[in-house]
């Protein structure tokens, strides 16, 4: 490929994908080639698909087939595919989608630019463009997954889990502070289960420690904690260290023993409100976020009704439901998937509603408060934030009245003057929060 030909990165599927395509666009960069834009022609199209779920792969398909169309109508010149998808099920889609260029797996963004003409410049590793908005990014710590839960297929895709050493999460920080990065968000496919495969122990709490030393970082959130093995001083850190964002995303996927059993979960629903307990006893006002699945081939109307009421008891903060999804070559697969869509749908709606009027009470018992918000974006009436309590993407918004102090990108005083289900509203209370409290 000549030089200075423009390149489009399509990003489909998780955080993790994200900052594949970041390290990927940074490369281009790095081998002279332009990043196009997210409309009209470009010499290559480069899509980073998704495997996860059913419904991710149709997503992943229905891009590739119209990115082979494009082609067809000469407004690519090139379709590369590379991620999840490609790894899983990369004969398939050379023989079924012949307009593809190039297929290339997961965790491979070096054969991608090899596969463009180009070559890996190792003084960019861990370098990135960003396609987040500039204060804040996902940082990932490890790749892959050692856990055998019977419905995932990411160990399939991602392999083996391999965390990253101290020194190389902790340089990729202070480069994404450099760029004007505020806000940290810690991703993995188990990220409790880091550093175990390099310093023989679970050090999650010691990363923590040393990402909060980096100048620049003020809010640090981690995400996708698995409830069994829990290293409970990753607590304490929590607890203590101000940079820390008060928040835990723990994945729970159910509360019935049989159906955690089934799935391989390597924990109880009794053993899940005990760490759930203890979480909430060690960090007084932690938000937990977790995410569920419905119609799992071992949930009978006995086994959803133990999660609804599990849903009830126990209040999360946050929280997302997928429909099972039966994956090729998983744990799960054998027992078949008995449960229909339409009762999956049914289920996971029932969840939803229940949490709707969980997070409407807590919603409503923050009006009258003052709170600190990072800045996201600006709105038509105003501007659109978070507090250390959410997430990017996932989770609930502030919307604040413009004021004193209220910028995208910085952190801010404001007063919550009323509440939806799943938003807050607020006017400002005047000035940066330059500390991010």
């Amino acid at each position: 490929m000549a030089r200075r030909q423009t390149v489009r990165v399509i990003t489909l599927g998780c955080s993790k994908n994200t900052v594949d395509s970041e390290e990927l666009m940074r490369q281009l960069q790095g081998n002279d080639w332009t990043l196009g834009a997210e409309e009209g022609p470009a010499d290559v199209a480069v899509i980073n698909t998704c495997g996860f779920i059913e419904e991710a792969k149709k997503e992943s398909i229905e891009m590739i087939l119209a990115a082979v169309e494009s082609k067809r109508r000469g407004e690519f010149g090139k379709v590369v595919v590379m991620g999840c998808l490609s790894e899983r099920y990369a004969a398939a889609l050379r023989e079924e989608i012949p307009g593809i260029d190039a297929l290339i797996g997961a965790n491979k963004v070096d054969k991608v630019v090899e596969a463009l003409g180009g070559e890996t410049k190792r003084d960019l590793l861990g370098e990135r463009a960003l396609t987040t908005p500039s204060h804040f990014a996902y940082l990932k710590i490890s790749e892959g997954c050692d856990r055998p839960c019977s419905f995932c297929a990411i160990p399939i895709m991602r392999g083996a889990h391999v965390s990253k050493p101290f020194e190389r999460v902790v340089l990729e920080a202070r480069r994404l502070a450099a760029l004007g990065v505020r806000e940290l968000v810690l991703i993995a496919q188990d990220s409790t289960y880091y550093g175990l495969d390099l310093y023989g122990r679970r050090e999650i709490a010691k990363l923590l420690r040393e990402i909060s030393r980096v100048d620049g970082i003020e809010w640090i959130r981690l995400m996708y904690a698995f409830p069994s093995g829990f290293p409970e001083d990753l607590l304490e850190e929590i607890a203590v260290n101000p940079k820390v964002c008060k928040y835990l995303d723990m994945p729970v996927q159910h509360a019935s023993d049989p159906v955690l059993a089934s799935m391989r979960r390597g924990i109880t629903g009794d053993g899940l409100r005990t760490l759930i307990g203890k979480i909430r006893r060690a960090v007084p006002g932690i938000a937990l976020r977790t995410t569920l699945i419905a119609g799992y081939p071992a949930e009978g109307e006995k086994e959803f009704g133990e999660l609804l009421a599990f849903v009830n008891e126990t209040g999360f903060d946050r929280l997302g439901v997928f429909e099972y999804s039966r994956e090729d070559d998983t744990g799960a697969f054998d027992l078949g998937d008995p449960v229909p869509q339409e009762e999956k749908l049914r289920r996971r709606v029932a969840i939803m509603e229940a949490q709707k009027e969980i997070s409407l009470r807590k919603n409503e018992k923050r009006v009258g408060s003052d709170v600190t918000i990072l800045v996201d974006r600006a709105e038509e009436d105003g501007f659109a934030g978070r507090t250390q309590h959410d997430a990017p993407e996932v989770d609930n918004e502030v919307f604040v009245s413009a004021g004193p102090g209220i910028a995208v990108g910085h952190f801010s005083r404001v007063r919550i003057v009323d509440a939806v289900e799943y938003d807050l509203f607020a006017v400002p209370r005047g000035g940066e929060d330059s500390v991010g409290r």
